[in-house]
């Protein structure tokens, strides 16, 4: 910070605890910084390190947290100090923020109208017309002209770049001082995120914000940060301006993090016979109201005429932007998707079966869900969770071989065997996605479909996750149909490429071809956005796997 300039923000010494006595938990320690008119300040690190917790409690919505010590100051007022009416003033008025999840940050049953203009109501008291007026000045700001005429649809009406560009909009309603984006762009397609982060970028440039920006993705720090925090266990190890904090990071956690990328894989070298092979897969879902008996249907096409091959023991995977087609096309090769086309998978036509005859080969294809935290139920233990596949497939297992059997999988997917009477909520992301990956491999499947399975963890995470998988192919000789947005992943796993837009396959082929030497326009956007601010990707060297013992 410039000695010049006096802060917008200051962060004193803030200490964060949960509960009380014995049951006393320090989340955040001891952190300072502050943040000055138009700068933004990256505060990076792995989930559990207390970036959100930080964030939050600037505007005091951590629940159950006590602030034991340490001062919060917008232009030097303490808002540690502040009863909830003076508060309410600040919070979405002079401070706002971005929060993780769009889905769930906004109210499913509001039109998208109603929620922006709700801040303008309650802190400027706008209402009719010029409310109005007021809305649509935002939804062309946030690049929403085609939203003008639908201002009464709800959330799940919208994609997840929408969703996102809403939230931005209600967070600028009043033109604050501060805007904290908390992940802003999780989840979210190459694409996309590169049009939420120049979004961002002009907004900020407009109203000469501070913005706080809470993220683990080290890119979008690249891009958008002047400044960095690194937070481990609740406290900052290291703060440096963003460019010396790349070429020269201080702290070992630093340079963990910023070293964390999964490898390349090396091209195979010799051909696999097939799997799986599908041919003219096509899915159409009705839109629009249910027609009269005389009219017809309108159909929207997900899924137009793909045919692929999976080989045995290799990793195909599928990219493209949300809404291409990609998870249908995963669900419709399991047969838990209705579609026309012809599937084979064992030797087998998957499309001449009914439900009966598909039962035995079930236990041979299974899948990991996106979201670790939706995936699982709260309800049960993760043995249970992981056993469950075996009830249906497996009768004549006595509870004691079952158990066996799940506390060597647990074992195989890096996680203690002790640990099958607990609750899928007493684990982090990354061990609840290896919780699901061991539910999928409890069968000794032939064929894994893995549905965004890194899409919501950290970096380190990432490239541990990777290295799981990569270990588990090589042991049980596993074909993988992976699906992802992230690329950086997909160079990392897949042997063979797929780039889906709208429903078709615009290019395919190995993932060194496609990847360092992309012929469709498309497939050149999707890596421009990928690796931007990085050198373009390279042909593998044969680098080392990280290290993973099974």
């Amino acid at each position: 910070m410039s000695p010049s300039v006096a802060p917008v923000l200051a962060v004193e010494r803030l200490h964060v605890c949960f509960g009380q006595g014995e049951r006393e938990t320090v989340a955040v320690q001891d952190v300072s910084f502050a943040l000055e008119r138009g700068q933004t300040l990256a505060l990076v690190g792995e989930s559990g390190s207390g970036k959100s917790v930080t964030a939050l409690s600037i505007l005091r919505l951590v629940e159950h947290a006590r602030h034991t010590s340490g001062a919060i100051r917008l232009e030097g007022q303490d808002l540690l100090t502040l009863d909830e009416r003076a508060l309410q003033k600040i919070r979405g008025n002079r401070i706002s923020m971005i929060f993780q999840e769009p889905m769930t940050s906004l109210n499913p049953l509001q039109g998208i109208g109603q929620q922006i203009g709700e801040g303008l109501w309650l802190h400027q008291g706008l209402r009719g017309p010029a409310a109005e007026a007021r809305i649509d000045d935002l939804l062309r700001l946030v690049g929403l002209e085609a939203l003008l005429t639908r201002k009464d649809a709800l959330p799940h009406q919208l994609s997840g770049g929408q969703r996102q560009r809403v939230v931005i909009a209600m967070a600028l309603a009043n033109e604050p001082d501060i805007l904290i984006a908390d992940e802003p762009t999780t989840a979210l397609d190459v694409t996309v995120q590169a049009q939420i982060l120049e979004l961002l970028r002009d907004v900020q440039r407009r109203f000469g914000m501070a913005l706080l920006l809470i993220t683990h993705d080290l890119a979008v720090v690249r891009q958008m940060a002047d400044h960095v925090c690194v937070m481990q266990a609740g406290t900052i190890v290291e703060s440096a301006p963003m460019a010396q904090l790349f070429a020269a990071p201080a702290h070992p956690y630093s340079r963990a993090l910023l070293s964390a990328t999964p490898p390349p894989r090396d091209p195979p070298v010799s051909a696999a016979p097939p799997l799986l092979t599908a041919d003219q897969i096509t899915v159409r879902f009705p839109v629009g109201p249910t027609p009269w008996p005389w009219q017809r249907r309108r159909m929207m096409t997900a899924v137009d005429g793909i045919s692929l091959t999976i080989p045995e023991g290799r990793t195909v995977a599928l990219v493209g932007e949300s809404g291409s087609g990609k998870t249908t096309l995963g669900l419709a090769l399991l047969r838990l998707q209705a579609a026309t086309g012809k599937i084979v998978f064992l030797g087998q036509d998957l499309s001449t079966l009914d439900r009966a005859g598909l039962r035995p080969l079930r236990r041979h294809m299974q899948m990991v869900f996106q979201d670790p935290y939706g995936a699982l139920s709260p309800r049960l233990t993760v043995g249970m969770i992981i056993g469950e596949g075996l009830e249906v497939h497996d009768r004549s297992a006595t509870p004691e071989d079952r158990r066996a059997k799940i506390a060597t999988i647990l074992d195989d997917v890096g996680l203690p065997s002790d640990c099958q009477d607990r609750f899928p909520h007493e684990f982090s992301g990354g061990q609840r996605q290896r919780i699901a990956i061991a539910r999928a491999l409890i069968l000794a499947p032939r064929l894994i479909v893995l549905d965004e399975p890194t899409s919501a963890l950290d970096r380190t995470l990432q490239v541990q996750i990777v290295a799981l998988l990569r270990a588990l192919q090589a042991k049980y000789h596993l074909s993988y149909l992976f699906i992802s947005h992230d690329l950086k992943v997909v160079r990392a796993l897949a042997d063979e490429v797929m780039v889906m837009r709208a429903g078709q396959v615009v290019e395919s082929g190995p993932a060194t071809d496609i990847l360092t030497k992309p012929q469709h326009d498309y497939t050149r956007a999707l890596l421009a956005a990928a690796f931007a601010g990085e050198t373009a990707p390279s042909p593998p060297e044969s680098p080392p796997d990280p290290p993973f013992v099974l």
